[in-house]
């Protein structure tokens, strides 16, 4: 039975689809537009990465190809488990069940910390920034990947799925607490007709599912994200 990090807050899609979120993170950002704007900010050649909420750890392969150090970060100890099992032969990598808030890493000994789609959605998140400030180093950077949900046909079915969730109070968190932002194009690109409805129907409730696959042709939809950033 899965151990879940004190304090974690669940995540409906790879929690309970890991399979399908898998076929996720491998049609999402083929183009590398994500990797491209953070390392343009701040490069992670040569430093320690930090990667929070990594879930089966689809991205630490991809840190790890630069950086000398490469911890991954995983509430949910089945995940981690399989983030570990992914990251078996790289030497650099390594992954801890913990959360965002009691972070496993000493102080000031991050380079670049990276939370990418794993719910840090801006109020209640406090916990966690104030790790962040704690264990990345002068002159590192956090950032944070999350999906837009002003924009675009998914960030409307997202909107519908979580009708509590508020665009405009996100924003008024980050800017007080002095993060920047950039608006990052991305897009899933699917193999398959049957991936592409797979994911669909796990990231929105179903009768948004169904419709967001009535209105998706093809095996390409259009992604809208914010990449926000911070340096410390």
């Amino acid at each position: 039975m899965a151990r879940i990090a004190e304090g974690a807050i669940p995540s409906p899609n790879i929690w309970n689809s890991p399979g399908v979120y898998e076929l996720e993170n491998q049609a999402v950002d083929p183009d590398g537009v994500a990797d491209a704007a953070m390392s343009a900010i701040r490069p992670w050649t040569g430093g320690v990465v930090l990667d929070i909420g990594c879930g089966t750890g689809f991205h630490l392969p991809t840190f790890a190809a630069t950086a000398s150090k490469v911890i991954g970060v995983e509430p949910h100890s089945d995940l981690a488990a399989l983030a570990a099992r992914r990251c078996r032969g790289l030497r650099s990598v390594a992954v801890r069940t913990a959360t965002a808030q009691a972070l496993p890493v000493p102080d000031a000994s991050v380079d670049v910390a990276v939370a990418r789609w794993a719910y840090f959605f801006g109020p209640g998140c406090e916990p966690g920034l104030r790790e962040l400030a704690r264990v990345v180093r002068r002159g590192g950077a956090a950032f944070v990947i999350d999906l837009d949900a002003t924009r675009g046909a998914f960030g409307s079915w997202f909107q519908r799925t979580v009708p509590a969730y508020s665009a405009s109070a996100v924003e008024a968190f980050w800017s007080r607490q002095g993060w920047q932002r950039r608006e990052l194009d991305l897009r899933m690109v699917f193999s398959s007709r049957a991936d592409l409805e797979a994911v669909l129907r796990i990231e929105f409730a179903p009768d948004v599912a169904e419709e967001a696959v009535a209105q998706t042709p093809g095996l390409e939809l259009d992604y809208p994200n914010v990449l926000r950033w911070r340096f410390f």
